[in-house]
């Protein structure tokens, strides 16, 4: 059964909420930019985790619901509609199709799903470089008021939302389902989970959530091709970070993705192109050494101590013979 948290790790988070929410006011921009890509990407994260870690489906072709919200977000939001209106645009088409891809696409197990859904995704691309060729730049009145500052505090405000639903689906009902569904699909059937209703829901909620980080992006970005926003990148960037940070975690994806940002512009700098290599080496050695990832990691050593506290205060107090 669910438990309810501590106040001290109530107060914990309420208190980083804060420093977060501070930071444009301290920080240069340079260090602004870097969080709201941090905030981005561990959002977009989260909400790939919300159907690959909780329900076990590897979806592939997650770029395609970020490209929906970032060309819907960023198509209105540049024709005059206010950015509110735009962005829930954004969100309710990525969730729409996810409604339209995800009956025939989730009755395929294993490697056909998330093929099939990667087709999906290289479909819309190879569409929208056919059909919107030229790049999408801010106008003049845009670019003259652009700051950073609201962007990182919507990005923060996605985040705090995306690990809400993925700290929801970690206590409840709902999300007890989908552990069953990701750990033995046809127990879960015969316990009376509607599997498939389950994993659509999942696919659903998860849509929006990158939905929403691709509207975020379009409202960000000065400029960029259409057909950018649906590329693979996307998706395997998002798969990287939650496997970095950890599965099925609330966390582990925030975490991976500062991790994969600060690694990245390090290697980046010092190896050119041969960072990608490099990096692909730290992402086995991570996935080998700590399946669950850097939550994982901190949670052994966690344990560790208090196995070790615990031999501490048991060799002390025990009466010699």
């Amino acid at each position: 059964m669910s438990s309810a948290p501590s106040r001290a790790s109530v107060l914990a988070v309420l208190a980083l909420l804060a420093a977060l929410a501070a930071l444009p006011l301290v920080a240069p921009p340079a260090v602004q930019t870097w969080s709201f890509l941090v905030l981005l990407y561990g959002a977009l994260a989260q909400s790939w985790n919300l159907v690959g870690g909780f329900a076990g489906q590897v979806n592939l072709g997650h770029a395609a619901f970020f490209g929906l919200g970032a060309l819907v977000t960023r198509f209105l939001w540049l024709a005059g509609h206010p950015l509110p209106a735009a962005l829930a645009a954004g969100i309710a088409t990525a969730a729409a199709a996810a409604l339209l891809v995800g009956p025939p696409s989730l009755r395929l197990r294993g490697p056909y799903f998330a093929i099939g859904t990667l087709a999906v995704a290289e479909i819309l691309r190879i569409t929208t470089a056919s059909l919107l060729p030229e790049v999408s730049p801010l106008p003049a009145v845009a670019l003259a008021t652009y700051a950073v500052r609201p962007r990182y505090l919507l990005a923060l405000a996605l985040v705090v939302a995306v690990a809400g639903a993925a700290r929801w689906l970690s206590r409840s009902r709902f999300g007890y389902a989908l552990a069953a569904v990701r750990e033995d699909e046809e127990v879960a059937e015969a316990v009376g989970v509607d599997a498939f209703r389950a994993k659509l829901a999942a696919l659903v909620l998860s849509s929006a959530g990158a939905g929403a980080a691709g509207g975020l992006f379009g409202y960000y970005h000065l400029s960029f091709y259409p057909q950018f926003v649906f590329s693979p990148v996307w998706t395997f960037d998002a798969l990287l970070i939650t496997f970095l940070g950890g599965v099925g975690t609330v966390w582990g994806p925030l975490v991976g993705a500062a991790f994969f940002l600060l690694l990245r512009e390090a290697l980046a700098l010092q190896l050119l192109e041969l960072h990608l290599l490099l990096f692909g080496v730290i992402f086995v050695l991570v996935v080998l050494l700590f399946p669950g990832g850097f939550m994982e990691a901190v949670g052994q050593l966690h344990r560790r101590r208090g196995r070790k506290a615990w031999d501490t205060v048991e060799s002390a107090t025990t009466l010699p013979r």
